[in-house]
């Protein structure tokens, strides 16, 4: 069986980009893949599927690793200037709207077909080695135990949710807009993720305890940005509730539901049932006409 340490050997082939970079810095430090991961905040295994590849290193990851590791952010992604902040245009308003294809390495889209079908604790690793068209040996390859897949993604669905819900908050003009545009970026994503969403609010206590916390954080962080904006629209007098932190979070859990009922094809698309869903949460927390 190949663990988290043994995957850095000689004889993997590494991308030239990002990834390689990320390897190169982390080594310079002295730094294993577990030391990294508990001081970014990221888990071990997903640092692996970046430093070799297997997952993309996205500008707002390189940034955040960069400081973790004390480096010019510009080494590890080459959209990043010295200061950390792109190079490149920023990215459109529909960017955080739009959903393609999620990319997930044979071993993940093995486990995330068996996690949903039959929940982690029903599913076995000749299964998911089964519905990746490995071999046992071959699975373990990619991670060392199905905890690890789970935390994997894990990292892969919420770090997608916050980093939309990040961006299109930014894109608000006022706090009704901040507050609509987060209810829609949640809705959509819990249609479009339905797997990823599902495992999140399913699977949670079958993290080691480190990840479960680290997790339970991120989805904290989450969460405070939605009270955030209901607090404040409540000062305002644009939100009426008398209840903003319990309307925050019923709002929040009611587009968690999305995960559970929605299926591609049904009689709503899933940006009508984001707008539904908008008018929904206004609603609940009493937003003025």
């Amino acid at each position: 069986m190949v663990t988290l340490s043994e995957s850095e050997s000689p004889g993997v082939s590494l991308p030239s980009g990002g990834g390689a970079a990320l390897r190169r810095a982390r080594k310079e430090r002295g730094l294993s893949l577990r030391e990294l991961g508990e001081r970014a905040g990221v888990s071990a295994a997903t640092l692996s599927q970046l430093e070799t590849g297997k997952t993309t290193l996205s500008a707002e990851r390189a940034q955040s690793l960069a400081a973790a590791l004390d480096v010019d952010p510009h080494r590890l992604h080459p959209d990043l200037s010295l200061d950390g902040r792109r190079d490149a245009a920023p990215e459109g308003p529909g960017d955080w709207r739009h959903f393609p294809p999620l990319q997930l390495d044979v071993a993940l889209r093995g486990a995330l077909q068996s996690f949903t079908e039959k929940g982690f604790h029903g599913s076995s690793v000749r299964d998911i080695a089964r519905r990746a068209g490995l071999s046992v040996p071959g699975l373990y390859h990619y991670y060392p135990s199905k905890q690890a897949m789970l935390s994997a993604l894990f990292d892969l669905g919420m770090d997608d949710l916050l980093a939309r819900s990040r961006v299109a908050r930014e894109e608000g003009a006022d706090t009704r807009e901040r507050f609509v545009h987060l209810v829609e970026a949640l809705s959509l994503f819990h249609a479009h993720r339905p797997e990823l969403s599902f495992l999140g609010t399913s699977e949670m206590r079958a993290l080691p305890t480190r990840d479960r916390r680290r997790h339970a954080e991120i989805r904290s962080q989450q969460q405070h940005m939605v009270d955030d904006e209901v607090e404040l629209g409540v000062e305002e007098g644009v939100f009426t509730t008398s209840e903003p932190r319990g309307a925050a979070r019923a709002v929040v859990t009611m587009c968690q539901g999305i995960a559970r009922w929605y299926r591609p094809g049904g009689l709503y698309t899933p940006e009508q049932i984001a707008a539904q869903y908008v008018e929904f949460s206004l609603g609940t927390v009493g937003a003025r006409p």
